[in-house]
């Protein structure tokens, strides 16, 4: 398996302090008093704080043996907290949860998979495992959401970064593809320079300035994310962009939440709370994912969007012009167009942002 995330980075870290922010901001809006949270590859906790201040009922820690979790369940049976707490450990996406889970009348009302989700898409395998994991733990209507780096915005500047290679180049070197995309804030390599993405198991490594070692990862191929977790009975709610995100709750996350963003001489926000240039580069990076259990006693299931067959059919994407992997945007000649009304999603490849749109300046003006 993949390395694991480094731990947590001092204030200093922009995208540090970016991630933190948005996790706060989940589970503000997501978690309820006295709720039952399952946190996956949970580690030593680091969140421990967040679920304090959330009040939830019950917790549910998941990881590796070697991750520290057993360190944990022992210094939190020392204290007496305000909410009762269990630890598993084993690999949720290599292991199932029946041969370790016993207290299965405590299912959870969220699971939260905030940063690990990249590590467990090296197979389809292991999604699947993953996500009939995460079916079994949630009871009917819960969520499973989380944070995970937006394959879009790194698809969308990859593909910049190959057409304007070749427009440089004037195609005098067709076989050869540029493996890198840099920015002010960070740095990303894919392990192989090839034209084609396969949906599983496409490394690369994200390195940003200051650090010093690289995080790696696969992308996430969100069309076969959303198959797979239709098939363990989760329905796709929505994948988000995090400048978005941000966008659009911080008028409703004002006060405490934002003081981190605002310490002085380390401002990622301005004063009126907009994020700074640097801020929105890195944010863009990343993007939510939410889906839901349905709950057939309270309301019919949301539709999932279908996907074309082609989509899970062969074992790699072409790097371009694959409809499933761009983001697509409204033609100029749509856009004063006033949509039809629809029973459900659609298909995947029609709906604008429904693979993470990434910054708007990224998005394609029309579909390839």
């Amino acid at each position: 398996m993949l390395s694991s995330f480094p731990p947590p980075r001092p204030t200093e870290s922009i995208h540090h302090r970016l991630i933190e922010f948005v996790k706060t901001a989940l589970i503000n809006i997501f978690v309820s008093p006295y709720a039952t949270v399952c946190d996956l590859y949970c580690g030593k906790v680091p969140d421990e704080a967040k679920w304090d201040e959330a009040q939830i009922g019950h917790y549910i820690g998941i990881d590796v043996a070697t991750s520290g979790v057993s360190e944990v369940r022992e210094a939190w049976e020392s204290r007496r907290k305000a909410y009762t707490s269990e630890f598993l450990e084993f690999d949720p996406c290599i292991e199932e949860v029946d041969l370790y889970w016993k207290n299965k009348e405590n299912q959870a009302d969220i699971v939260f998979c905030m940063q690990h989700l990249p590590l467990c898409v090296e197979t389809e395998e292991k999604v699947r495992r993953l996500l009939h994991n995460v079916s079994s733990l949630l009871k009917p209507g819960g969520y499973f959401l989380g944070i995970t780096p937006d394959s879009s915005t790194i698809w969308s500047k990859y593909q910049k970064n190959v057409e304007a290679y070749h427009n440089k180049s004037a195609g005098m070197k067709p076989n050869i593809f540029p493996n890198c995309i840099r920015s002010e804030s960070y740095m990303i390599t894919f392990e192989v320079e090839e034209e084609k993405f396969p949906f599983f198991g496409k490394k690369y490594q994200l390195k940003f300035a200051g650090d010093m070692s690289a995080e790696t990862h696969c992308l996430v191929h969100f069309p076969s994310l959303i198959r797979l977790a239709r098939e363990a009975g989760l329905e796709y709610v929505e994948i988000q962009n995090l400048t978005e995100f941000y966008d659009d709750n911080r008028a409703q996350l004002a006060g405490k939440l934002m003081a981190p963003l605002m310490d002085a001489g380390h401002n990622l926000v301005d004063q009126r709370g907009r994020l700074l240039q640097r801020s929105y580069d890195v944010l863009g990076l990343y993007t939510t994912f939410i889906f839901q259990k349905p709950d057939p006693d309270i309301a019919p299931p949301l539709m999932t969007p279908l996907l074309e067959d082609a989509s899970h059919n062969h074992d790699e994407a072409p790097l371009m012009p694959q409809r499933d992997w761009q983001v697509v945007g409204w033609r100029e000649d749509d856009k004063n167009v006033q949509p039809e009304p629809s029973s459900g999603l659609g298909k995947i490849t029609e709906q604008k942002g429904i693979l993470g749109p990434g910054p708007a300046e990224l998005r394609f003006p029309e579909a390839l």
